[in-house]
């Protein structure tokens, strides 16, 4: 395969689902939570045999679920990565030339003895045309993500990630794929596919893709999960973080995907700064600091994040402060410990 290809083989047979449950369950074997919502709608595309159309930001997991989906179904995942500039080239498929050159150079003689018995070029050439060199076959076929999964003859799961990242006259290349389930090469003709693929693609919502696109998929917006599904999903991913540091930090996530940031924390990005956050210890005076190397990665968002997280700190200490000035005590905090604080008070609210 390609650089485009990212071929996964999976060593058991693939199987479809008998109920979105049986999805849910077999997902959360690999390791991927989902919600009621979006199993129904999952279930829905690969018993329709509708592509599934995926939209919202980058870090929500779309581009996972594909992945967990072939693993759970037995199925191979071929991804096709999206850019701009992709062409049909690199989506399809194209001829593999040096091959048919070495193949014409290896007739060569053969075509020109058959050939001198021709009195003159036209009639060397009409019979010349009459024959098959096997130029253009399929061994020299090249076969790019869209075609490799029409040929396959084992159900796959087929990836198209970020497709609003093309164009729309590269959209239109694969509406044959996704509402034909065929490829045609002018050459060879059209070829259908050898099994049912299942077919995700994903958006980042960076650009309206058409309708025509939307037309032929089954669409599900997916956002970023509530605290409690966020913990049960790192908790899955991170089982050795102690429950007490992953709502830690689902809690600082959730506080800032809140400000507008250039970029907010993904999913993955949360995973690791728990990993980071139960290496660092409770004690750590640069904790949220540190985390936020993991979860921030824009220096404009840093700053905006520190700022926001010191005046939350502010108002968490005045208010602290407020509450035990009758025994005299003083208000002592931090940072980290105030934003921990207040996140783990707000994610205790929304249960």
């Amino acid at each position: 395969m390609t650089e485009l290809a990212d071929v996964n083989q999976t060593g058991s047979q693939a199987e479809a689902f008998e109920s979105p449950g049986a999805l849910a369950d077999a997902l959360r074997g690999e390791g991927y939570v989902i919600d009621r919502d979006l199993s129904v709608v999952v279930h829905l595309a690969t018993v329709l045999g509708r592509p599934l159309l995926l939209e919202g930001p980058a870090g929500v997991g779309k581009t996972e679920l594909a992945k967990s989906l072939a693993a759970a179904s037995g199925r191979r995942l071929i991804r096709l990565q999206c850019y701009e500039g992709l062409d049909d080239a690199r989506a399809l498929y194209e001829w593999d030339y040096a091959r048919q050159l070495l193949h014409v150079q290896m007739l060569r003689d053969r075509i020109t003895a058959e050939l001198s018995e021709y009195e003159d070029l036209s009639s060397a050439s009409a019979a010349l045309a009459r024959k098959d060199v096997g130029v253009f076959t399929e061994d020299f076929l090249v076969a790019r993500p869209l075609l490799a999964a029409i040929l396959s003859p084992e159900p796959v799961v087929l990836l198209i990630d970020e497709i609003d990242r093309t164009d729309e006259a590269m959209e239109a290349v694969m509406l044959e794929v996704l509402a034909e389930r065929q490829v045609t090469i002018p050459e060879l003709g059209s070829f259908t596919a050898r099994s049912e693929p299942w077919i995700v693609l994903t958006s980042n919502d960076t650009r309206e893709l058409s309708a025509a696109l939307k037309r032929r998929c089954v669409h599900f917006s997916v956002e970023y999960p509530d605290a409690a599904r966020e913990r049960e999903i790192v908790a899955s991913r991170a089982p050795e973080v102690e429950e007490a540091a992953v709502a830690d930090v689902v809690a600082l996530a959730g506080r800032l995907r809140d400000l507008p940031l250039r970029k907010s924390p993904s999913i993955a990005e949360v995973i690791d700064a728990a990993r980071a956050a139960a290496i660092l210890g409770d004690d750590s005076p640069d904790r949220t600091r540190a985390l936020m190397s993991l979860l921030v990665k824009f220096g404009a968002d840093v700053d905006t994040a520190m700022t926001a997280l010191r005046s939350e700190a502010g108002s968490d200490q005045s208010r602290a402060a407020t509450e035990i000035a009758a025994d005299g005590s003083s208000p002592r905090g931090s940072v980290t410990s105030a934003a921990f604080g207040a996140g783990r008070a707000r994610s205790a609210g929304r249960r």
